[in-house]
């Protein structure tokens, strides 16, 4: 198994575990276990952030930037279905 694999491999554990660490602080309802948690949440983001760049780096993660018509296109399509979606839920709250 080559570097880059086992990188994005690890890249992805670490977004996974931050995923976790991120749900697990906001429903905590003990104070020490929020803190602890949210250190464990720091310290992943942290490990993701060096693991990222060191990707960049040799050119194994490459960001590619988006043309600003699809950005625009994009954003028509979610404005449009968010104004269907509550035009629909408008409609199922008149017929009660």
């Amino acid at each position: 198994m080559s570097d880059q694999v086992l990188m994005d491999n690890y890249l992805l554990i670490l977004k996974s575990t931050v995923e976790v660490y991120v749900h697990g602080t906001l429903e905590s309802s003990n104070s020490d276990v929020r803190s602890l948690l949210k250190e464990c949440l720091d310290d992943t983001m942290k490990m993701q952030a060096d693991t990222y760049d060191r990707m960049t780096e040799y050119g194994w993660y490459q960001v590619n930037n988006v043309e600003a018509d699809t950005i625009n296109q994009t954003l028509t399509k979610l404005q449009s279905q968010s104004i269907n979606s509550n035009d629909t839920d408008n409609e199922d709250n008149s017929e009660e």
